[in-house]
């Protein structure tokens, strides 16, 4: 699929170049064949931007790249390269479940300011956070590839420690991730923890920690659809059980502009593709929407996300109180709490980023 739209791309490019060279070299860019290039000519400030962020994108197919680097390492008889990542990712296993090895050289790289700044994204706090307490933070929606979380939280790109003094955010990911050597290294670098419920727990027994976590997870992307506000929420309960047993303060937060960055094939007219998604998504834990966005050179396909703001507003924390044993009746009535806070998160703040009074989200 990459190699393909890749080559769609570059074979549109020379089409337009050889069908007419004037308008590629305009400044305004222009349309060919229906397609709508990208103006050449554009501000040196706003290139660097755009390249950060194909940089930053492309690191997201590395775990592809990392994986047959390995197989590469073993089938051309470099063993032994090969064996020392595979001994140093099991040696270092407990790592992701306890803290990470986070770096703050990493994590205040000019490439995620840049990444930020192209959109741009913005991380809008509606109370402050008392560092005296440890705090669940949760994601909606995911969108295709829950970029808002890692550009907010994986990195200082928008200024996390600034507007939350004293607070340091653990976002969380799949465990697989942790497996695979080299890029497991660089996630732990960013911040990034595995989900699993020991690392949650390691995470919050200390105050001033945030473990944040896209409560609608994989599933959810496959409703990741300009327009839709849809968040996966009913069943999830996992993280409400965490937060009661740690004592830990439930923080949603509501990412607008986040399901605009990529058009999505609808999957509700064809009921086989939906049900073939989700069965993958069970198997392998990462759903497999098909979606597309714009290219380098072009603004109608490709992998690279529409530029759109994207505002991210941090509700108000609801206050947990410990119980190493939470009953199912306690989980049910925080979680309501939860859904409520919410859908009130985004009643509330609905009309300032770009949505309409009429516009409803929709739990799921």
């Amino acid at each position: 699929m990459l190699f393909s739209l890749a080559v769609a791309e570059f074979t549109l490019i020379l089409a337009g170049n050889l069908h007419d060279e004037t308008k590629m070299s305009r400044t305004d860019g222009g349309d060919i064949f229906n397609i709508k290039f990208a103006p050449l000519n554009i501000p040196r400030k706003r290139l660097c931007k755009l390249w950060s962020y194909t940089f930053w994108f492309i690191f997201l197919l590395s775990a592809i790249i990392c994986i047959l680097i390995c197989l590469a390492l073993l089938l051309t008889g470099h063993y032994f390269i090969f064996l020392a990542l595979v001994t140093w990712t099991y040696i270092d296993r407990a790592t992701p479940i306890s803290g990470g090895r986070r770096s703050a050289w990493v994590r205040n790289w000019a490439l995620f300011k840049n990444m930020v700044d192209y959109f741009p994204y913005k991380l809008i706090k509606t109370v402050d956070i008392d560092p005296k307490h440890c705090y669940i933070f949760g994601f909606h929606p995911h969108g295709i590839m829950g970029m808002g979380l890692f550009a907010h939280f994986a990195s200082e790109g928008s200024n996390f420690s600034q507007i939350f003094p004293g607070i340091t955010p653990y976002p969380l990911t799949l465990h697989g991730w942790f497996y695979i050597p080299i890029i497991r290294d660089y996630l732990m670098l960013s911040g990034l923890c595995s989900v699993q419920k020991e690392s949650m727990d390691w995470i919050l027994s200390r105050p001033g920690n945030v473990a944040i976590v896209a409560v609608g997870g994989a599933r959810e992307s496959l409703d990741a659809k300009p327009g839709e506000n849809k968040v996966i929420l009913n069943p999830r309960k996992g993280f409400i059980k965490r937060a009661i047993i740690n004592g830990a303060h439930l923080v949603p937060m509501y990412s607008f502009g986040e399901i605009e960055m990529y058009d999505q094939i609808d999957n509700t007219k064809y009921r086989w593709l939906r049900k073939l998604q989700e069965k993958l998504t069970k198997i392998v834990g990462v759903a497999p929407p098909l979606f597309h966005g714009r290219g380098l050179f072009n603004y109608n396909f490709g992998l690279m996300p529409h530029r759109v703001p994207i505002n991210t507003v941090v509700g108000k924390p609801i206050p947990v109180e410990k119980s190493s044993n939470p009953s199912k009746e306690e989980i049910v009535n925080l979680h309501q709490q939860y859904v409520q806070a919410l859908i009130q998160l985004f009643e509330d703040n609905k009309s300032k980023y770009g949505l309409k009074k009429e516009d409803k989200l929709q739990i799921l």
